[in-house]
């Protein structure tokens, strides 16, 4: 069966996105080259069980992000703690919706922005319901 190797993301800002998915999110790098003939950072980061790869271009344009817009929605990271992993990033000056329940999975989760307006979820991990 497939799996998930990584997800990529372009960035606008190389150096801002680097440490908020490095010191904020708490991803390791795990390698990082600058790619001289396309003025581009590639930065991979240990997401557990896929990776991250962070990319900057000269100039990216921006890409409309609607929430219920055909495409990639969202990228979603399980999180033990949901309570503290939103006290840390509202600490942090990011802000953060309210937090809501699964219907299905009766688990709670948040959607948050990273410095580029892509949209991130905490989904609190635990046992399957």
């Amino acid at each position: 069966m497939p799996r998930i190797h990584h997800v990529a993301i372009i960035c606008s800002d190389y150096d801002r996105s680097r440490r908020f998915y490095v010191e904020v999110l708490g991803f390791r790098v795990i390698r990082e080259v600058y790619r001289e003939a396309r003025a581009s950072w590639k930065c991979d980061l240990d997401a557990g069980n896929a990776q991250i790869e962070l990319f900057s271009f000269p100039s990216p344009p921006p890409r409309p992000s609607y929430p219920e817009a055909a495409g990639l929605r969202h990228l979603a990271f399980a999180v033990p703690d949901l309570d503290a992993e939103v006290a840390r990033l509202t600490d942090l000056g990011i802000a953060v919706e309210p937090v809501r329940i699964d219907e299905y999975t009766d688990r709670r989760f948040t959607f948050f922005q990273d410095p580029d307006g892509l949209p991130l979820e905490f989904y609190e991990d635990g046992p399957e319901v």
